[in-house]
């Protein structure tokens, strides 16, 4: 069929346009965005919930993930919620998000305990794992990493996100699904307050414009991608995360005039990105998923495991318990007091190995490990973690392999599937965000943030956890106030902006290909590896120059077309955000990833902050926060969250 003859199979709705109301209004429905909207319905407030693809299956989530960290209150954990929130805060070297952290450690188990009463699988309830080591008999709940102190929970991921579709449906909260977010609305009072109104959207099926008025907004959207890496004849193997997840939350927000920090904050590539590596968790190796596989040489030599000490661990189950004098230890995600004293095995430095004599390639030896720990990883791993259970359990059973005969190579180092270039960046590793505060409230009145909205995201524990606790607080806020009055000048604004691109012609216009290549480019040429003002500077020139002379020529024939185009032009805003954060900083920082030639002072004692950053009237404007401004964290959540600790305590007995 050509082209000219292809018919859209939605209906036009392009010039229509719906007005929606609620109490609170939830942007976003992946994990935090679902939990955020039963939050606020177990209120007993109207909510409505815009999701750009299917709840069901939308999101980071929506393919499945295999543990849940931070699981500090079950009943077998042997750790606290203080205790690991600080830990991930000092790991961090205080660059971290202590709030949300702390929400997660102390939340995330009773999150984990909702979605198994929604019907998601969170015990091996079959016995599929009976005399497991990680295994407990009594719970049947199944435990990752640390096999003393059991806070990281091995989990059947795929099973959540359906669970929480059909919670939603019970609860009666509006589902607004293939509908993009694309602006926030905001309103002034006459004293010049400002707070949140709403937002804008369009059905990316039929070309609908709608206007959400709600008291209380919840952002619960992606963090940026594609800003650094794209290919485009590859697009679904940009990421590690879906399509559609770049950030426009991030861009929505800093056109509000919503604060970030840490935007400067990127890390070398490690997967999954233009093509350029083998599918995640597709490639033998022992961490994260596939922690703590037997890993070997090119002779089948066995390369060892050793502690925090150097003490050469005999066992595959000492690999799971901490040294001698070691509190704990957390993988998956961060490492309190490291287990490794020479970083071998479990990020397969080849350099160190190389010294000891081991041979290239290496494999992991799945075979050399217990039944039990081999079925679990391959098994179970591998089968829930976002994006492996097609393309990597099934794909590779099918053609024949099986982790009793045979071995995986092993590319790149560690977890990552490719060695990437310096100036390859992406968000990665607890990045930039929204910044806010104990209600993870933003700096605009109504507008809250949770899950990868939040500066120093971490994974699914944390979106479940901060997103039940942002919807709780704005409903809290939405219950005392009315809603807020709306410029249609605003609403006009954004409807012109999104449906430009239908009306350029397509033999004079520009895809949204072409612009997101050209911005990857940019930023690895002037925002890479090693940043300098100069350089800074004539990418910002640059990037404007798109803005210019490239938005205006992008065009769409269809309303998923100019989907695609919207997620650009906010991948662009969130380039130029980076670009804004780089400048403000006039120093190296380690923990940051963050390497000026001009200021290459490393972490200055006056330096150590979290700048924070806003857009306004067209210009960026920046304050300085310190990094331990949340104060102590059990104390300061207890204070403000009495009736919550009431109310679970009753709900346990």
């Amino acid at each position: 069929m050509n082209r000219s003859e292809y018919k859209w199979p939605y209906a036009n709705e392009s010039g229509m346009e719906e007005m929606v109301q609620s109490d609170v209004l939830v942007l976003g429905g992946g994990l935090s965005g679902c939990f955020a909207a039963i939050a606020a319905a177990r209120k007993g407030l109207s909510v409505a919930i815009v999701e750009k693809g299917a709840i069901e299956k939308s999101g980071s989530a929506g393919t499945g993930f295999d543990h849940w960290e931070s699981a500090c209150t079950n009943p077998c954990s042997g750790v606290t919620a203080k205790e690991i929130a600080e830990a991930y805060v000092r790991e961090q070297d205080w660059y971290s998000n202590g709030i949300a952290h702390y929400i997660e450690c102390r939340e995330g188990y009773d999150r984990l305990l909702d979605l198994e009463s929604f019907g998601g699988k969170v015990r091996d309830t079959e016995d599929e794992f009976v005399g497991a080591e990680f295994r407990d008999e009594n719970t049947k709940l199944m435990f990752a990493y640390d096999y003393k102190n059991k806070f990281t929970i091995r989990v059947w991921g795929s099973t959540f996100k359906p669970a929480l579709y059909r919670e939603l449906k019970k609860l009666g909260v509006k589902i607004y699904e293939r509908t993009e977010a694309t602006g926030l609305l905001v309103s002034s009072d006459s004293g010049g307050t400002v707070r949140g109104a709403g937002a804008m959207g369009m059905n990316v099926r039929t070309g609908k414009f709608y206007v959400f008025r709600a008291k209380s907004t919840v952002l619960a959207m992606s963090r940026p991608a594609r800003v650094w890496l794209f290919d485009p004849d590859l697009t679904g193997l940009c990421e590690f995360r879906p399509m559609q997840s770049i950030g426009s939350g991030h861009a929505m927000g800093w056109r509000a005039g919503l604060e970030f920090t840490m935007m400067e904050k990127t890390v070398r590539a490690e997967f999954s990105a233009a093509g350029r590596s083998f599918p995640p968790y597709g490639a033998g190796n022992n961490h994260n998923t596939w922690y703590a596989a037997t890993m070997v040489d090119a002779r089948g030599v066995e390369i060892p495991y050793v502690d925090r000490d150097g003490r050469e661990l005999k066992t595959v189950s000492e690999r799971y318990y901490p040294a001698p004098g070691q509190k704990f230890f957390l993988k998956g995600g961060v490492i309190d007091n490291p287990k490794y004293e020479y970083r071998g095995p479990e990020t397969l430095e080849f350099d160190e190995l190389i010294k000891r004599g081991y041979q290239l390639p290496f494999y992991a030896d799945l075979s050399r490990m217990p039944e039990s720990e081999r079925k679990v990883i391959w098994g179970m791993m591998i089968g829930e973690e976002a994006k492996t259970k097609i393309p990597i359990y099934q794909n590779y059973t099918d053609r024949g392999f099986d982790p009793s005969k045979h071995m995986l190579q092993s590319y790149g180092t560690g977890w990552q599937s490719a060695n990437f270039l310096e100036q390859e960046r992406q968000f990665f590793g607890a990045p930039g965000g929204v910044m806010h505060d104990w209600d993870l409230k933003t700096n605009v009145d109504g507008i809250y943030a949770c899950g990868d909205q939040l500066y120093a995201s971490d994974c699914a524990g944390f979106a479940c956890a901060t997103g039940y606790y942002a919807g709780r607080k704005a409903s809290d806020y939405a219950k005392t106030v009315g809603l807020a009055e709306i410029n249609s000048q605003d609403v006009q604004a954004e409807k012109e902006r999104l449906y430009a691109p239908l009306y350029v012609r397509s033999e004079e216009g520009i895809t949204w290909k072409e612009l997101n290549s050209a911005i990857s480019k940019a930023m690895q040429n002037y925002c890479g590896g090693v940043k300098c003002d100069s350089l800074l500077l004539e990418g910002l020139d640059l990037l404007k120059s798109f803005e210019k002379d490239i938005v205006p020529s992008l065009y769409a024939e269809n309303p998923h077309d100019l989907m695609r185009t919207h997620e650009v032009m906010d991948i662009l805003t969130v380039a130029q955000i980076v670009l804004h954060a780089s400048l403000a900083r006039k120093s190296s920082s380690q923990p940051l990833c963050f390497m000026r030639s001009d200021y290459p002072e490393i972490d200055p004692a006056c330096d150590r902050k979290h700048i924070v950053l806003r857009q306004e009237d067209g210009k960026p404007v920046t304050r300085e926060v310190p990094l331990d401004f949340f104060g102590d964290l059990e104390e300061e959540y207890e204070k403000r969250n009495q009736r919550y600790i009431r109310e679970e305590a009753v709900h346990h007995e």
